[in-house]
């Protein structure tokens, strides 16, 4: 951090008891210590203040990204109008697929509670 080596601590700390004294040694490190820890606090807010900042520009950023590339496709592929039931049982099916006649001759009926539907064959039958 400060790049102090551990011979430079033991003569800060050879210095500070001879200069503050053995007996106000442990008062003086408390209060040392109680500075340095505001200061990280302090820093510590301060980070997270600008990454905060950082994220919410980046938020804005592909917001506007995304919002372009919606307008995008939206432009390229119009919205269609919605699909009806009457519109989609007078659409004839898609090539080579037949129509399913089971389901537009026999319309579902709502299941009792708990009970689960009989599962579907791919030969269209029940």
């Amino acid at each position: 951090m400060f790049d102090i080596a551990p011979t430079e601590l033991l003569i800060i700390a050879v210095v500070a008891l001879v200069v503050i004294g053995p007996k106000d040694l442990p008062r003086a490190m408390r209060t040392v210590g109680q500075w340095v820890g505001r200061a990280k606090g302090m820093a510590r807010h301060f980070r997270s203040g600008i990454d905060t900042m950082i994220r919410e520009a980046e938020l804005e950023e592909m917001e506007k990204k995304w919002k372009a590339e919606n307008e995008r496709i939206m432009r390229e592929h119009p919205q269609l109008p919605p699909v009806t039931e009457e519109s989609a049982a007078a659409a004839p099916p898609p090539d080579g697929a037949e129509a399913p006649a089971a389901s537009a001759a026999q319309p579902e009926l709502p299941l009792p509670e708990g009970e689960m539907p009989p599962p579907r064959s791919d030969d269209g039958e029940r």
